[in-house]
């Protein structure tokens, strides 16, 4: 395993990270137990998660995991944003402070290494998401801050009000499916110290071949039921037809990013899950 820097903070992560909204929720509390170790073993030490998975039941999971692991031999990461009840969502100042001490608790844990802004919220101010979020650094309760699907505009407007030190990542989805970030985001990001944290770099499962031409989608798969998904999921012969067209296009891909060698020297992102 190889370790980057994370933006312009002294967290060195590992290439790879461990996250997925599933655990505690789709996998058992075994499954959970079984692949963090198995991370651990391969030399990952960088943790993401979320208080939305599970309605907080992703972080309760890890929470009784990795406390029984020295803090410092781990990077912890969650975010805040989705809707935990029917009055709390978002990301005004009262949500944050609210949702930090609940992620806390869960993930029985004094701080966090990254707090993220799952989404950007167009309902609050964004100085008031700032300055909540940079109380949220000085109460010493995470030590550095990132965000995740948010736009160019969205970004530089945060650094205009904050400066590029804000933030130390961005995590939006990438894969050889969807590079829709290499435009604006990645140079922007990398114009200002920002690494990426990339999800689904495998697109949901596509990229790793287990769906197969002329077969259905097993019934637990994630495609099912999602809206913002690589392949569609409404039926079985979209998912063939769609299928046989990946090896050409993935080949063509890992051609082009062998080439320019796009994710080790031009924006170093730490994958995602």
């Amino acid at each position: 395993m190889q370790y980057r820097k994370l933006g312009n903070s002294d967290l060195g992560v590992s290439e790879i990270s461990l996250g997925w909204l599933t655990f505690a929720g789709g996998v058992a509390a075994e499954q959970t137990r079984a692949c963090t170790e198995a991370a651990f073993d391969a030399g990952i030490n960088f943790f993401d998660t979320a208080n939305a998975y599970g309605q907080g039941a992703a972080e309760s999971a890890w929470g009784e995991i990795l406390s029984k692991r020295p803090r410092d031999s781990y990077v912890l990461a969650t975010k805040v944003f989705g809707q935990m009840s029917a009055t709390d969502q978002g990301l005004s100042a009262s949500q944050i402070a609210k949702q930090i001490d609940a992620s806390l608790k869960r993930l029985q844990t004094d701080y966090v290494d990254l707090y993220q802004a799952h989404r950007f919220d167009v309902t609050v101010p964004i100085e008031d998401t700032i300055e909540a979020f940079q109380q949220v650094v000085r109460q010493g309760k995470a030590r550095y801050l990132g965000f995740s699907e948010w736009t160019p505009e969205q970004i530089q407007a945060a650094i205009d009000i904050a400066g590029p030190d804000l933030f130390v990542s961005s995590q939006p989805q990438y894969s050889m499916l969807w590079q829709a970030p290499e435009a604006e985001v990645f140079p922007l990001c990398s114009a200002n110290g920002i690494s990426q944290i990339v999800w689904s770099p495998l697109a949901q499962g596509v990229l790793t071949g287990k769906y197969k031409p002329g077969q259905p989608l097993p019934a637990d798969s994630p495609l099912w039921g999602m809206d913002n998904v690589i392949v569609s999921p409404h039926s079985a012969s979209t998912v063939a037809t769609e299928n046989e067209a990946l090896t050409d296009l993935f080949i063509d891909n890992l051609a082009r990013f062998a080439d320019n060698r796009l994710l080790r020297n031009r924006y170093e992102p730490a994958d995602g899950y």
